[in-house]
C-alpha cells in the first residue's frame, strides 16, 4: 500500500511530508507558542531561520531521493514561493493595521491562516496539476498571465487599499453579528442578543482571518502559475509551496517592523513572474523539452537578491553627522 502511486510518487513519500508538516505545526503552537504573548524581531528571525532549514533539508532529501534534477526544481520552486510570500507580508501587515490586531494575537490568526491555506493551495495545484496533464497548451497560458501579472505589478502605483473595502467583509458586516471589539483571541463568542438571549457573535478577528485567506488565493493565483512554469510535478510543487509558506508566518513578525526597507522588491517580484513566464514561451519556441532548472534557479536568487539589496541600500539611514 505505501508504494501505491499518488500523483506520480509513492504514498510514503507524501507521508513524510504530511508527518514533517504536521510535527512543524504541533511544536510551533502547542509547544513554543501555547500562550498567547507577544513575538519579538529576534524570536522571529529565529523561528523563520528554523523553517528555512527545514525546507532546505527536505529539499536536500529530494535531491537524494528523486535526483539532482528534482532537487534543483524544488529549491527554484521553494525560492520563488518564498519571494512570492514576502509581497504577501506586506498585504498581512495593512490588514492587521487596518483592524488594529494586537500584535499578541496575530500569530494566532496567522497560525489558523496557514492551515487554510495548506488546504486551499492543495486544491488549487491539484486542478492546475489536472489541467496541464489534460491539455499541452496550459503552460503556455500560465506563461502568459505571469508576463501580464508582471507587467501590471511593476506598473502598479503601489496604492493600498483598505481590507474593509472588501465586498466579503461588507456582506459579512451586513449579515452576520459582530462584535464592536475584539473578544481575546476568540474567532466566536456567544453574547446576549436581542430579548436578551445568548446566541453566537463574530469576532472582528475571524473577519481579519477570512480577508487573510482571500488574501493568499490572489496570491496564488499568481504563485500556482509560476511554480507550474518551473516543474508540473505535483509533489515538488506542493512540497516547495507548502515549506515556503510555513516559514511566512514567523517571518511576518521581523519584516513587519521594517516594511519600508523593502520599497523596491515589488519590482523585483514582477521581473522575476516576467522571466519565468518567458522562460516557458523561450523553451516552447528553441524545442526545449525544459528550460535549464540551474539557469532558472540562479536568475531566481540573482532577482530577489538584487530587488532586496537595492531596496535595503536606496532606503539606507543617513550617516551620523550627515546634513
Amino acid at each position: 500500500m505505501l508504494l501505491s502511486p499518488l500523483l506520480g510518487k509513492p504514498l510514503w513519500m507524501w507521508l513524510i511530508f504530511a508527518a514533517v508538516v504536521v510535527i512543524l505545526l504541533v511544536l510551533d503552537l502547542g509547544v513554543l507558542h501555547r500562550k498567547q504573548r507577544t513575538i519579538g524581531v529576534g524570536e522571529s528571525l529565529a523561528l523563520s531561520a528554523g523553517y528555512i532549514l527545514m525546507g532546505l533539508g527536505f529539499g536536500a532529501w529530494v535531491w537524494g531521493e528523486l535526483g539532482p534534477q528534482a532537487g534543483v526544481e524544488y529549491l527554484t520552486g521553494f525560492l520563488v514561493e518564498k519571494s512570492l510570500a514576502l509581497d504577501n507580508v506586506f498585504v498581512i501587515a495593512s490588514i492587521f493595521a487596518a483592524f488594529a490586531v494586537p500584535t499578541v494575537y496575530q500569530h494566532r490568526v496567522l497560525f489558523w491562516g496557514i492551515l487554510g491555506v495548506i488546504v486551499l493551495r492543495a486544491v488549487m495545484i491539484g486542478l492546475g496539476a489536472a489541467l496541464v496533464a489534460r491539455f499541452d497548451w496550459a503552460l503556455l497560458v500560465f506563461a502568459g498571465f505571469l508576463i501580464l501579472m508582471g507587467a501590471k505589478m511593476f506598473l502598479a502605483n503601489g496604492e493600498a487599499k483598505d481590507p474593509r473595502d472588501n465586498l466579503v467583509y461588507r456582506w459579512a458586516a451586513s449579515h452576520l453579528r459582530l462584535t464592536e471589539g475584539f473578544r481575546g483571541s476568540r474567532f466566536l463568542v456567544r453574547e446576549p442578543g436581542p430579548g436578551g438571549r445568548q446566541v453566537l457573535f463574530a469576532t472582528p478577528l475571524l473577519m481579519v482571518l477570512v480577508i487573510i485567506e482571500l488574501a493568499d488565493v490572489i496570491f496564488a493565483v499568481d504563485s500556482v502559475p509560476a511554480i507550474f512554469a518551473i516543474t508540473t510535478d505535483p509533489y515538488l510543487v506542493y512540497t516547495s509551496n507548502i515549506f515556503a509558506i510555513l516559514g511566512l508566518r514567523a517571518l511576518y513578525f521581523a519584516l513587519a517592523a521594517v516594511v519600508d526597507r523593502f520599497a523596491y522588491l515589488k519590482q523585483a517580484l514582477a521581473a522575476l513572474l516576467v522571466f519565468i513566464g518567458g522562460k516557458v514561451l523561450v523553451a516552447e519556441a528553441i524545442g526545449w523539452e525544459k528550460f535549464p532548472a540551474p539557469v532558472s534557479l540562479g536568475v531566481t536568487a540573482a532577482l530577489l537578491l538584487g530587488g532586496i539589496g537595492y531596496s535595503v541600500w536606496r532606503t539606507r539611514r543617513p550617516a551620523a553627522g550627515a546634513a
